[in-house]
Formats: C-alpha cells, structure tokens, sequence
C-alpha cells in the first residue's frame, strides 16, 4: 500500500511543478509533504484523514488546468484506491 501513496505522491510534486497558480501550488505540496509522512511510515492515514487530503486535490483540481490538472487526477485516483483498502475504525 505504501507503493501507492509514493505513485500519488510523485504526481503530485509533478502537478506542484507544472502549477501556474500560487495556491493552487500550495494546496499541492502541503498534502505532498503530509503523502510524504505516510511514506515514510511516520504517520498512517485513515479514512478522515484521506477525505480531507482527497477534499483539497479535488478543489486543487477544479483550479488547475493541462498537465498540473492531469496529474492531480492521477494522484486522487490513486488515493481513492489505496483508501478502499484502508480499515475503518
């Protein structure tokens, strides 16, 4: 599962690189570097924790455009998957 967050984790530093929008870029690399605390295995998200991560790619997604735009659908896609496999408390 780890495979995954990493996979949605480099999209999502290539949409930071491609974003045009300051916020938009922001919003990218705060939940990159929460992606990376999961990697890392220093923190392990839940299903409330990757709602709220998957909430603001969403709203990041909305903003962007080309290839910023694309790779966010990547990473959400990714995400959503990798939640599915996530044990509710």
């Amino acid at each position: 599962m780890t495979a995954q967050l990493q996979r949605a984790r480099d999209d999502l530093e290539e949409a930071a690189k491609s974003a045009d929008d300051d916020d938009v870029r922001e919003d990218i690399r705060e939940t990159t570097d929460a992606f990376a605390d999961y990697v890392s295995g220093e923190t392990t998200p839940d299903h409330a924790i990757l709602d709220e991560r998957l909430n603001t790619l969403r709203q990041a997604r909305k903003r962007a455009d080309g290839t910023t735009e694309d790779r966010l659908e990547a990473a959400i896609e990714t995400v959503e998957d990798y939640r599915e496999q996530v044990d509710q408390a």
